[in-house]
């Protein structure tokens, strides 16, 4: 059986990609009862339990095996389970190592069956590198840095040699769990007394933007003692020519881990891992503009008297405050403007993207984060300290600058697009003005603005959208031209009114193509003539008066005689 690959495939289909390790629990259960039923290899019936071994006499079927596996499998996703409510209910440690050691007996079991002639080579290395893994991770919960170093080891050896004689596919697998284990190795070197496995441990978390896994909580312990050592020896810090005192160890392990957070922002391979480191550096800078705020309150009277006493300067512990704010600042400056680039970037491969189905990045994404940009740096000038401090006002002045001729040049882009060529035009020569403003007054400010982006460029790109703007606008007004040519202009008269006169009407391909008036207009039709019979008045009609006076005469006789059939 291909141990790895089972417990791989059971795992991320069956909840541990979202690290829901009761679910697998659960999936395990179900998977050995499933086992047991169809090998009829049940443990006694539901009134006696009556316990079975797998032996090497009856392994004639390899989900005998799987049945082992699963039991290991169960028993390490409880293990996994009990870790994750460890850290509200520290009692559950015990039962974690409980089952943890339940885990590694089981894998024991495997390993000793797969030692049978029935069993092929791949398989019987890797049930080793299986129970190898285990151990280590038990051993490593006993913090027996060690014997689970050792046992790391030899799960290693064992994935790579199985990597280097199948294909590269099938070496996928391996090689993912040799990186998986390589940073728990690194973890117990530096336990056992490697200071360089310290800076690989390190390094490996500062390129992936965090750790995952058995080891994440661990790395990030040790991380905070290492700097909680470190801010020990640390008591103040100085800012912009004041030294101020720090004295309390949440800003003092901030302040320690800025410089190694920073450069790892600097050598992240993607955006993705930018985004996120960007995103730690602020919460743990908030955490610390926290821990001073609180600090702030009780010393509130005590600021408002040092302010009446030194003509308007802060407190050390209000300047410490502005310091961390304009670092925090300054972060969400950095991200921001990061973001910006690599919308930049998407605005240049708009063709790509559109083919890949994706959305489309436009110039109005870059003008809200620019705002932004500058709604952040206005409240840099209103950091208190800093009000009388020309140098830094000034500095802050410029970059204002820079990023205002930014945003002016995305909002003239956003109105080339909908061919507002004059209001366009405007906003390029606002970009220049900034841009010249920015060379002339950055003589002394030179290195402060090297982080920022190259006004020379902007000019550069500037002018060569002037240029493209002006000949878009004349085509434009030469288009216009046309469309208002005589032989252009309609007289709303419909198609069947004008054939006889030649005009281009682009509205003959459209949906509202005009053809026939329609409902017709009413016109006027000959009505029903009236006769009028004028030659009545001069008939003379025959005399009835005969007539009238025989059919008076009869009366009761003659209507006997009637009846009867006589007639006179």
């Amino acid at each position: 059986i291909a141990v790895l690959q089972i417990v791989k495939e059971s795992q991320q289909q069956h909840g541990l990609r979202h690290g829901d390790f009761q679910r697998y629990r659960g999936y395990c259960s179900r998977r050995l009862r499933r086992l047991r039923k169809t090998l009829n290899f049940k443990m006694g019936n539901r009134h006696k339990f009556t316990g079975k071994k797998v032996t090497e006499e009856i392994l004639s079927d390899n989900r005998y095996l799987l049945l082992i596996l699963m039991d290991a499998e169960r028993a390490w996703s409880y293990a996994m389970q009990l870790k994750q409510e460890a850290n509200t209910e520290p009692r559950k440690r015990f039962h974690l190592l409980s089952r943890l050691r339940k885990a590694v007996k089981h894998a024991e079991e495997l390993e000793r069956l797969c030692e049978s002639n029935r069993v092929d080579a791949k398989t019987k290395l890797e049930a080793q590198a299986y129970m190898a893994y285990l151990t280590g991770m038990l051993r490593f919960e006993h913090q027996e840095w060690k014997a689970a170093m050792e046992a790391f080891n030899k799960c290693k050896t064992i994935y790579e040699k199985l990597a280097n004689a199948f294909t590269e596919e099938q070496a996928v697998l391996y090689n993912q769990r040799v990186e998986e284990i390589s940073p728990n190795i690194r973890y117990c070197a530096y336990n056992i007394g490697d200071q360089s496995a310290m800076n690989e441990l390190m390094q490996m978390r500062l390129r992936s933007g965090g750790t995952e896994g058995l080891l994440a909580e661990k790395l990030e312990a040790l991380i905070t003692q290492t700097r909680a050592k470190q801010a020990a020896t640390m008591s103040e810090v100085e800012w912009r020519g004041r030294t101020v005192p720090v004295k309390i160890d949440k800003v003092r392990i901030f302040l320690l881990g800025l410089a190694d957070n920073e450069a790892a922002i600097a050598q992240a391979e993607n955006e993705e891992t930018k985004e996120r480191l960007f995103e730690s550096l602020l919460s743990e800078c908030r955490d610390a503009i926290q821990a001073v705020r609180e600090d702030l309150k009780p010393d509130q009277k005590q600021r408002e008297h040092s302010l009446e006493n030194d003509s308007g300067k802060v407190s050390n512990i209000q300047y410490l405050h502005s310091y961390l704010t304009y670092i925090k600042l300054s972060t969400a400056i950095k991200r921001n403007e990061s973001m910006a680039k690599s919308l930049q970037k998407a605005l240049l491969q708009q063709q790509r993207s559109e083919e890949d189905g994706k959305r489309t990045p436009r110039p109005q994404d870059l003008i809200r984060l620019y705002d932004i940009i500058l709604q952040n740096l206005v409240e840099l000038t209103q950091l208190p300290g800093l009000e009388e401090d020309k140098n830094f006002q000034k500095e802050i002045g410029l970059k204002t600058l820079v990023y205002k001729a930014y945003r002016c040049f995305f909002i003239a882009q956003s109105y080339v697009l909908v061919k507002k060529w004059s209001e366009a035009l405007v906003l390029y020569e606002r970009v220049l003005k900034y841009a010249r403003e920015v060379q002339s007054g950055a003589g002394a400010y030179t290195n402060s603005l090297k982080e920022l982006p190259d006004v020379q460029d902007l000019i550069t790109q500037v002018n060569a959208e002037k240029y493209s703007l002006q000949a878009a606008a004349i085509l434009d007004a030469n288009d216009s031209h046309e469309t208002e040519s005589p032989s252009q202009v309609k007289d709303g008269k419909p198609l069947s009114e004008r054939f006889e006169t030649f005009c281009l009407d682009p509205s003959l391909v459209s949906k509202q193509v005009s053809l026939v008036h329609f409902p017709p207009g009413f016109q006027p039709i000959p009505c029903k003539p009236l006769f009028f019979d004028l030659a009545l008045n001069h008939v003379a009609f025959p005399p009835l008066e005969d007539k009238v006076e025989q059919k008076a005469k009869s009366g009761l006789t003659g209507y006997i005689k009637g009846i009867f059939g006589f007639k006179s």
